[in-house]
């Protein structure tokens, strides 16, 4: 096996963590802003203003848990330990965020609030550990574009499982009380992500560490990664990445319902097919990487899907079968960029250390995460806010025209215009893959030059040691 290439079993055990992951944020994706207006009951503006409201408090603890995990010291590394101590919190608050209390409606507005943050808090706490650590498995960028694959690939796997069986078993277990079936099939999914966090945390292996270890204050830290010009450019293409694809699926199950006016059976079906064009999107990145420059793909795929995402408006919604071929040809393209934009973080990281001489891996995902939460906040609070303003209403038999082409537009026009904000924003990057080469030879040279001076350093306190101390003056001499 060549130098920094991983085996199978360690790409597969690191998909699983975001598959973990996914199996709760997959829901949060497809069925939070719907269950919170049709099944927990709230308004859809004041959805809205809950899920932008927590990224307030993201903008604190973020930062906060990435200088934490860079500083943990343990035999496990620095960032793997938190799939194993913060794996049953975020479970747990994730079932109790798809619960319904019998409360009055302020009561059950202060419910989801509180639960909503407790679950962000957790995920904060597994997921930026989680993120950094797939920086520092490796330090070969093809090998990072595959980990990324075979990462997007067990997601689509986590996701195809939630979409295919949440709402099956929501009837199952709940019937015509939608509360417990949902309530309970989280639970489900709860289960088997706690085992997939597990099985992550047990087989990968930290092997990169800084060539400078981060000894300073967390304001210095936050100080440095700024001076990292690419990294303040993938915030921004991280913020704009998620925007898109986020606002289509929290506008799915309303797509699936209202527009083309079918049952939950299909829209579970319709979500399935989806997936399965995600995992082939995600597949597809490391072999056209190998071919081409990683930004290039990432542009393209932007300017395809703004075409496509923009034409998917003009088709008839009730020709089910030309929607479902667009539909999961659209998920293709979707998903092929999402290993390509994880495995520049990990690049921009590198970027940082050559150019500013500290590696703050736990910081810098920090704050890919914020900007990716705040992605997620504002696309799900534009549907929650656009619905509201279309008209639309959670208790109707029939939506009016003018809520249906909300909704329509939430799905095809809006998507397509963020696609495009994103293929200018990858124009900014300049980790390109030459950029990339010379930066990875550098960084060798400085990790093994820092090994051998530790090695010295050592050896010559070692020899030191072993030398008896003797009187150093003539008083000395007289005391003894």
């Amino acid at each position: 096996m060549k130098e920094g290439a991983l085996s199978f079993k360690e790409k597969v055990a690191y998909g699983m963590g975001d598959a973990g992951c996914n199996m709760i944020g997959g829901a949060i994706m497809l069925f939070l802003n719907y269950f919170y207006t049709d099944v927990f009951g709230l308004a859809p503006a004041l959805v809205g203003v809950l899920l932008l409201s927590v990224r307030v408090i993201d903008a604190v603890t973020d930062p906060i848990m990435g200088a934490i995990a860079d500083r943990t010291t343990t035999r496990w590394g620095r960032f793997r330990p938190y799939l194993l101590w913060v794996s049953v919190p975020y479970v747990l608050f994730s079932v109790l965020m798809f619960t319904t209390p019998e409360w009055s409606y302020n009561s059950k507005v202060i419910y989801a609030f509180v639960t909503y943050f407790l679950m962000s808090l957790t995920y904060t706490a597994i997921n930026i550990p989680y993120c950094s650590l797939g920086g520092v498995i490796t330090a070969d960028p093809h090998e990072r574009v595959a980990c990324q694959s075979y990462r997007f690939f067990m997601v689509g796997i986590a996701t195809l499982i939630l979409s295919s069986t949440l709402l099956p078993m929501a009837d199952f277990f709940g019937g015509a009380d939608k509360a417990k079936g949902y309530q309970m099939s989280m639970g489900v999914m709860a289960i088997i992500a706690l085992f997939m966090f597990l099985f992550c945390f047990s087989s990968v292996k930290e092997r990169i560490q800084p060539a400078v270890p981060s000894k300073h204050a967390l304001k210095s830290d936050l100080k440095d990664v700024w001076k990292n010009d690419q990294w303040v450019r993938i915030l921004l293409l991280t913020f704009c990445n998620v925007c898109p694809g986020f606002i289509r699926m929290a506008a799915t199950m309303y797509y699936v319902t209202w527009v083309m006016e079918k049952s939950t059976s299909f829209a579970s079906m319709f979500i399935s097919l989806g997936v399965v064009g995600m995992m082939i999107g995600s597949a597809l990145a490391k072999p056209l990487t190998d071919k081409y420059c990683k930004l290039k793909v990432f542009f393209w795929a932007n300017i395809i899907l703004t075409i496509f995402s923009c034409g998917f408006y003009f088709l008839d919604p009730h020709a089910t079968t030309l929607i479902l071929v667009a539909y999961f040809i659209l998920n293709i393209m979707h998903q092929l960029p999402s290993p390509l934009h994880w495995s520049l973080m990990a690049d921009v990281d590198d970027y940082g250390e050559w150019k500013t001489g500290k590696r703050v891996t736990g910081i810098s995902f920090s704050g890919n995460l914020f900007f990716l939460k705040c992605g997620l906040a504002v696309a799900g609070a534009m549907v929650g806010f656009l619905l509201s303003a279309y008209g639309y209403n959670a208790g109707a038999t029939q939506q009016s025209d003018h809520a249906i082409n909300g909704i329509m537009l939430l799905f095809t026009i809006i998507p397509g215009v963020g696609y495009l904000i994103t293929a200018g924003v990858v124009r900014l990057l300049k980790v390109d893959r030459e950029t990339m080469r010379t930066i990875q030879a550098d960084l060798e040279i400085r990790r093994r030059n820092y090994r051998e001076l530790n090695e010295y350093h050592n050896a010559k306190n070692t020899q030191d040691a072993d030398i008896p101390s003797v009187p150093l003056n003539s008083k000395e001499l007289k005391h003894e």
